[in-house]
């Protein structure tokens, strides 16, 4: 499902500018979308998913305007959406949870096997039956994204879906979002590097309600090379307008990570990761935003 997004703005009462002009292309597969707490995601995605109407702009989710009341009420129907804080019932089973859901969508014929099929995809068949107050973080999380499949969605938006999970579910919650990227379009908001490193080749980075990047991960990697250090010492961290990626503590000395726009004494290039092209990414924005 294509998503094309122009000169966005989104403004709360009390001049609070959540979006400020943004521009987005989005396609099929897994389209990470990061940026730190704040940045404007969650508004972005309320926008797409029809829940909020932008204050000006275009937003247009495959066939429907999302500026206009039929547009919002439309693309519901094309969509499977997992916020942040999804409202669970927890005296109900998953099964049964599932296939209330499943009543509230509409859902008639072939309800029952669906809400089965879907227990499979997410790995749940087994817990079926538990009620959702005993289900783990992560499972939690996972019927989260079967309630948001009912629908067979073409667009499948989810929020944050990792926070708070022990890295084992991490890794079980990304292979899943893999899986179903295959014939939608997956947008994967988070403020967590490694979960867009590990799933999304296209990228869009938001802060402050501005999109700084949007593009291939590569390139945004690319940008960042020759701006990434690792520094050994035998006392204090190195000197120099620095960011700290990471530190490791050796025997005698600390090895040190570090971002820059040149190499402090004794600096050696490293090859950028995700990680050190987006610390690059926010601190280059922001300068240059301070200059200006």
């Amino acid at each position: 499902m294509q998503i094309e997004v122009h000169g966005l703005t989104k403004t709360y009462r009390g001049g609070v500018h959540a979006l400020d002009g943004v521009d987005l292309s989005i396609s099929g597969g897994i389209h990470g979308l990061l940026g730190p707490n704040g940045a404007g995601k969650t508004t972005l995605m309320r926008i797409l998913a029809g829940i909020l109407r932008p204050s000006s702009g275009t937003a247009q989710v495959g066939e429907f305007d999302l500026t206009t009341e039929s547009g919002r009420a439309g693309v519901k129907g094309s969509l499977g959406y997992l916020p942040q804080e999804l409202g669970l019932y927890p005296d109900l089973s998953g099964r049964e949870f599932l296939d209330y859901m499943a009543l509230l969508k509409g859902l008639e014929h072939g309800r029952r096997r669906r809400v089965e099929d879907l227990l499979d995809v997410v790995g749940l068949r087994s817990d079926a039956n538990r009620k959702l107050k005993g289900y783990s973080g992560g499972m939690k999380r996972r019927i989260g994204i079967a309630q948001a499949l009912l629908n067979d969605p073409r667009l499948l938006i989810v929020d944050e879906p990792t926070v708070g999970l022990d890295p084992e579910e991490r890794i079980r919650f990304r292979t899943l979002l893999a899986e179903l990227a295959g014939d939608r379009t997956v947008i994967l908001s988070t403020h967590i590097v490694e979960d867009v490193a590990q799933t999304s080749r296209q990228i869009s980075v938001l802060d402050s309600g501005h999109v700084r990047f949007r593009g291939a991960t590569r390139e945004l990697i690319a940008a960042a090379r020759g701006h990434v250090f690792s520094v050994h010492t035998y006392g204090p961290r190195p000197e120099g307008y620095l960011t700290v990626v990471s530190m490791i503590q050796h025997d005698a000395t600390t090895e040190y990570r570090v971002v820059g726009a040149a190499a402090p004494d004794g600096g050696v290039d490293l090859e950028p990761g995700l990680e050190d092209a987006y610390v690059w990414l926010m601190r280059s924005g922001r300068e240059a935003a301070a200059a200006a």
